[in-house]
């Protein structure tokens, strides 16, 4: 797969063909378990705006902490059903695993989590 000025190059090259060609005629192909082709469209447009110095965030695309989607608002809602979430890529930015444990703080107008056994003037 081409990428930055050997891509853009390409592409020049490449010129007035059909996308399937342009796709195909850069390397963004892979083969299915059945052994037909499948052109890798996503990964192309992605290198593509790379190459052309659009950043598409940090991990080229994915999500900010995890890697996929839109950038961390730090911002939570309360759900309908009264849930507060703590989505998953706030928890994988800070390391967390499934099964640890949080004290619940309430202050006046603000939850702070704790975990469990540490004293509360830590970070």
């Amino acid at each position: 797969m081409l990428t930055g000025s050997e891509l853009l190059a390409k592409v020049k090259e490449i010129g007035e063909s059909s996308k399937s060609d342009l796709v195909r005629g850069c390397g963004y192909v892979s083969t299915k378990k059945d052994g037909a082709e499948r052109l890798n469209f996503t990964a192309f447009y992605e290198a593509l705006l790379e190459a052309k110095g659009v950043s598409l965030g940090e991990g080229g695309g994915k999500t900010a902490a995890a890697g996929r989607g839109r950038k961390l608002s730090y911002v939570a809602t309360v759900q309908g059903n009264g849930n507060l979430l703590v989505g998953k890529a706030y928890t994988a930015l800070l390391g967390l695993r499934p099964g640890d444990e949080f004290e619940i703080k309430l202050g006046r107008k603000q939850i702070r989590l704790v975990p469990a056994g540490s004293s509360d003037d830590e970070d």
